[in-house]
């Protein structure tokens, strides 16, 4: 057994991200594209590593993500990745895309790789050409020991978030130490439609393609699609897996004996950068939580929880400590499933407000205090079977507003 890990547990990791896995190192520099704040970041497998992906349903797909598949396409691999902020390289037509292609074309140069194991991609200003010289310069010096830091990662990534976003954990798979890391940014364009956001995700596991993309499909459905801030879809946005293998272990597959220990694991990353995502918000005062149960289906459970943690009324509602129950109530009946309100209930933390469909006796000002606090939990019952969801979201505030009517100056 690897000392100080048990069999069968997935351990978090204090502060990690996605350089605790073995192999992996990051760094980031401002090259020019933002005012001030770094702009252009990588991470970097020591070997090519088996890569999987999940991409924003958009039909207008920005220039990098089509450059990135079509690249992994190739030998479902990848060494590297390239991120700039500030530019999303989004509906920028031919020209875009050629620029694309020589992001990626300059950064397998510099680190003497093939050009299809670097991934490319942007997030920022749609509609706006790429400063593409500006991303020559960066490229130039982006890989000096100065700038290797996987915290120059995490910022260089970012747009109008407000902190940066990392995870990691580890696990015993095989006698070996088995680590899975991840950064991410989001703050706004977020809505349950993968993918909304950038996630990044590493592992030293040893895992083959089919199997990586299984399980980065499976875990995703139950994590980064189930958050929304703003009900809007980037042009942008995806989630990036990669396994170098480095940890050694037997070749992960659905029947390995392990195999659920590592979707854990993978599942613990993603949700916490989901959540973090939901809660970095932009204006955002709270994290909502809804947990809906007894449903008899998943996917009825999780449109439920999606509608809820959508829906403007509801957001604005918990913003302003206002325990409306009817807005709650109103949302699962617009959902599409089919509800017997005579059966729903609905507790906000621990203050029930509905039972059976009637609204219960509370005390309004105990339901506001807890409204007051930074993380809210609405909890669903609906008493139709035994499946459940959960889905995460924030408060809608006036910054939200502020922040967006000013976006591009």
């Amino acid at each position: 057994m690897v000392l100080g890990l048990k069999s069968k547990e997935v351990v978090t990791l204090k502060d990690g991200s996605v350089t605790a896995p073995k192999g992996f190192k990051a760094g980031g520099v401002h090259c020019g594209l933002r005012r001030t704040k770094l702009d252009l970041g990588y991470i970097l497998s020591e070997v090519p590593a088996i890569a999987a992906g999940v991409y924003t349903t958009n039909v207008f797909q920005a220039a990098p993500l089509q450059v990135t598949q079509k690249g992994i396409a190739v030998e479902q691999k990848l060494q590297a990745v390239l991120v700039n902020s500030g530019n999303a390289n989004a509906c920028t037509g031919e020209q875009g895309l050629q620029d694309a292609y020589v992001m990626q074309k300059w950064f397998a140069e510099k680190l003497g790789i093939e050009q299809h194991y670097v991934a490319v991609t942007s997030t920022g200003v749609i509609g706006v050409p790429l400063p593409i010289e500006k991303i020559e310069s960066g490229i130039a010096q982006i890989l000096s020991p100065e700038h290797e830091h996987v915290t120059n990662f995490e910022e260089a990534i970012l747009t109008t978030d407000k902190s940066v976003k990392h995870h990691a954990v580890q696990m015993e798979i095989d006698g070996k130490t088995v680590q899975i890391g991840g950064a991410a940014k989001g703050s706004g364009m977020i809505h349950p439609n993968m993918a909304t956001m950038l996630g990044f995700i590493t592992t030293d596991a040893n895992i083959e393609y089919e199997d990586l993309q299984l399980a980065l499909r499976q875990v995703t459905n139950h994590t980064f699609n189930m958050i929304t801030v703003d009900g809007d879809t980037s042009t942008n946005d995806m989630v990036l897996a990669m396994a170098n293998g480095k940890a050694n272990n037997e070749k992960l597959t659905e029947s390995h004996p392990d195999w659920e220990l590592f979707i854990k694991g993978l599942k613990e990353v993603s949700e916490s950068l989901a959540k973090q995502i939901a809660r970095d918000g932009e204006g955002a005062t709270k994290l909502i939580e809804v947990h809906v149960k007894g449903m008899k289906d998943v996917s009825s459970a999780q449109a439920i929880g999606k509608t809820i943690i959508s829906s403007n009324l509801v957001k604005t509602a918990i913003y302003g400590t206002d325990p409306n129950w009817g807005r709650i109530v109103c949302a699962i009946g617009y959902s599409g499933e089919k509800v017997d309100p005579e059966k729903v209930s609905v507790s906000l933390g621990p203050i029930k407000v509905v039972e059976k469909g009637l609204p219960c006796l509370f005390s309004e000002e105990e339901a506001v205090h807890y409204l007051q606090q930074e993380n809210i939990h609405i909890e669903v019952e609906m008493d139709q079977g035994d499946y459940e969801a959960t889905a995460w979201g924030c408060d809608l505030s006036y910054d939200y507003v502020k922040i967006n009517a000013s976006y591009r100056t």
